[in-house]
């Protein structure tokens, strides 16, 4: 695993290894050694879940998301080009009356007697009166549309705010690969210990069986009475039941490890080996709460988020400071589509707005990016301090767990000699049912507390491992940037 200190504890585990060969009475699955340690295992395991996990490519979609909100963002520094093209045919509208017959022909009607009382003829002609439509019947529009901004506040600050934003959702990304990580590792481990249980309480059936064969032959021979080989048959029948209990935990633990894997839900695991007993080793909790502070993913992501709400305060502030840019157009425009003179136009323009009063919009805009920008800088100081109580828990528990781990495997040895005398004495009748079973159920309970123990120190670790963020992750593969 990617922790020095948890590749230390694998090291140093191992579910066979240092047992006396007297409590080595498993059946001849327990005798099956496995090729592998708990690390390579894990690492293989977490490997897999970082590039298969549904929930993790959830978050790597959400990722390339904001990876294109960003370039959205940034296209509004480039300008724009469009065509626009529209025809139009129309009838009615407002019209203006001109009265020029009304004016003139009086006029010319003087002029031409004048001609005429001269020997001329009238040169005159009488007009009508015109009317002007204000709306073409055929008209058409057809240009070229350029766009570029020159001073826009708004683009940069909604820039750093969309950046701020997408490297928020990339640690959240990360911290979700983490808890992947753990869970993979806890869930592996419990599934571990789960087939050590199997094991364990396999091998007391296989005692009590042989209990009960000893029961039988003392009662045929007379030597003991009858309710003795009944409380065997009873005892046997209680742990069988038990058997049945652990092996369905073992499924239920292997199809969880499974789901996190996107597996199949029955699929086979690997039996990883723990090569030597735990060797403790201390560790600094000021330390540990430094480096949990400095690398947990869930700081980061809060640190963005406030990065990004205080880009939205500038973003919202821009609207008070003024806008210019550029803007040219080129086409045609007449009743027809004609190029040349009287239809080509061509506009160049420099489009300047500057708001002035927009009802308090702006200024609650601000108010609520400030507060946004506040609620995040509170969520981040208290998962600061969630995050040093995380790594605080999980070292108490490990040390707790360490701590026990010497008392388990004493309580165990004790439990095995107890039952060894008690097996030899119930081979020659000379102690009770009650007795002897007592004995087996003494030893197959510290077998389980040592069993507990072993992997409660690894799942501990993995978890101090967790809250403190140590290690890297292999995302490469499945990452669309890293923060």
């Amino acid at each position: 695993m990617a922790s020095g200190v948890l590749l230390l504890a694998l090291a140093s585990l191992d579910s066979t290894a240092q047992v006396p060969p007297e409590r080595q009475t498993l059946s001849a699955e327990a005798a099956e050694l496995p090729s592998r340690g708990v690390g390579a295992v894990l690492d293989d395991y977490v490997h897999e879940a970082l590039h298969s996990n549904l929930s993790l490519h959830a978050e790597s979609m959400v990722v390339e998301r904001e990876f294109a909100a960003l370039d959205q963002a940034r296209a509004q520094f480039l300008p724009t080009l469009a065509f626009d093209a529209s025809y139009m045919s129309a009838s009615g509208g407002r019209t203006l009356e001109l009265p020029l017959g009304t004016l003139m022909n009086p006029v010319y009607g003087t002029l031409n007697q004048l001609l005429a009382a001269q020997g001329r003829h009238g040169e005159f002609a009488p007009i009508q009166n015109e009317t002007i439509s204000f709306q073409r019947q055929h008209e058409q529009n057809t240009h070229f549309s350029l766009r570029q901004p020159l001073y826009a506040p708004a683009i940069p600050a909604a820039v750093r705010a969309q950046r701020a934003q997408l490297e928020a959702e990339q640690f959240n990304r990360m911290a979700v690969a983490r808890r992947l990580k753990r869970d993979v590792s806890v869930g592996y481990l419990n599934w571990l210990k789960a087939t050590h249980t199997v094991r364990i309480v396999a091998a007391s059936v296989e005692l009590l069986a042989e209990n009960v064969r000893v029961s039988d032959s003392l009662y045929r021979n007379g030597k003991v009475t009858q309710d003795y080989v009944l409380r065997a048959r009873a005892e046997l029948l209680a742990v069988e039941q038990q058997l049945r209990d652990a092996r369905n935990s073992e499924t239920q633990l292997r199809s969880y490890v499974n789901f996190l894997m996107n597996r199949a839900l029955d699929g086979q695991l690997e039996r990883a080996g723990i090569d030597s007993e735990l060797n403790r080793s201390g560790h600094d909790l000021a330390l540990l709460r430094v480096q949990a502070l400095g690398n947990r993913p869930e700081l980061a992501q809060l640190d963005r988020t406030v990065s990004a709400a205080e880009a939205q305060i500038k973003v919202a502030g821009a609207a008070r400071k003024p806008t210019l840019s550029l803007g040219a157009d080129a086409g045609i425009d007449d009743v027809g589509y004609d190029f040349g003179s009287g239809s080509n136009y061509r506009t160049v323009s420099l489009l300047l707005r500057w708001q002035f009063f927009d009802g308090g919009a702006t200024r609650a805009a601000e108010h609520g990016a400030r507060a946004e920008a506040r609620r995040a800088a509170l969520e981040r100081d208290a998962m600061a301090q969630q995050v040093q109580l995380e790594v605080q828990q999980a070292l108490d528990a490990l040390e707790t767990s360490s701590d026990s781990l010497a008392t388990a495997a004493a309580r165990a040895d004790a439990a095995h000699a107890a039952f060894r005398i008690a097996s030899r004495k119930r081979d020659e009748g000379a102690i009770s049912q009650v007795e002897f079973i007592d004995a087996r159920s003494t030893l197959t309970s510290a077998e389980l507390n040592l069993n507990l123990t072993r992997f409660e120190v690894l799942a501990r670790q993995a978890e101090l491992d967790y809250a403190t963020a140590a290690g890297t992750l292999p995302l490469a593969a499945t990452s669309n940037g890293t923060p």
